[in-house]
């Protein structure tokens, strides 16, 4: 695969991922949630439901705001680190799928990496207790400062809903239940589609070339 082709796959993820981004942060007001196909009250449905999280991918967090700065540098890190990956996956010529998988992978992570970075430089603060919509560029400037960025999430895909579980289940019994409740975005897809596709063929992309055994007695 030639590494034109597979730059070209990395920008239409990140332009994606941002696009939507930029589009929910600038439309919605904090926690505004609109059914895409079903209804709010049928599972499953597609919706969009911007929140925003200042972790990792799916909403996961990690120590406050130093565990921020140290994540979003582990980040930018693995994003350098990752280019020269790419470019040793390509001249040795691994196999297209893996390389394909690997690049999806490196644009998530590239994809959260840029709002971790400048989105609480250029973006208004998404008010959480008055429903008013962010602004670009505000001008008493952004948010927050370089690295302290929040991820735009808005993606939500719940599968099954059960409004009472059995009361003999332990710790959740009697509560409401949603499977897949997490809200992510389009960088979160690509990186988790890359490493389950991996994983599913992972003998296809990693062959094991056999030796032929030589049975000629010397």
């Amino acid at each position: 695969m030639k590494g034109k082709h597979l730059a070209l796959l990395i920008a239409g993820i990140i332009l994606a991922d941002q696009a939507l981004k930029f589009y929910i942060k600038l439309h919605y007001t904090y926690q505004e949630h609109h059914a895409i196909l079903g209804t709010d009250n049928v599972v499953p449905n597609f919706s969009l439901l911007f929140i925003e999280n200042e972790g990792m991918a799916w909403g996961w967090k990690f120590g406050g705001d130093w565990g921020k700065i140290i994540l979003t540098l582990f980040r930018l890190v693995a994003v350098i680190w990752g280019v020269f990956i790419l470019r040793d996956f390509i001249e040795k010529k691994y196999h297209k799928g893996f390389i394909i998988c690997a690049g999806m992978i490196f644009a998530g992570a590239l994809g959260n990496l840029i709002d971790s970075m400048f989105y609480g430089l250029i973006f208004e603060n998404s008010n959480q207790c008055f429903p008013t919509v962010a602004h670009l560029f505000p001008k008493g400037g952004g948010y927050a400062g370089f690295l302290h960025g929040k991820v735009v999430d808005m993606l939500y895909f719940p599968l099954v809903k059960i409004d009472n579980l059995p009361k003999w289940i332990p710790f959740i019994g009697g509560s409401e239940f949603t499977f897949f409740d997490p809200v992510f975005n389009i960088a979160d897809a690509s990186i988790s589609v890359g490493v389950m596709i991996i994983l599913a063929f992972q003998n296809v992309f990693f062959k094991k070339h056999e030796i032929p055994v030589n049975t000629q007695q010397v």
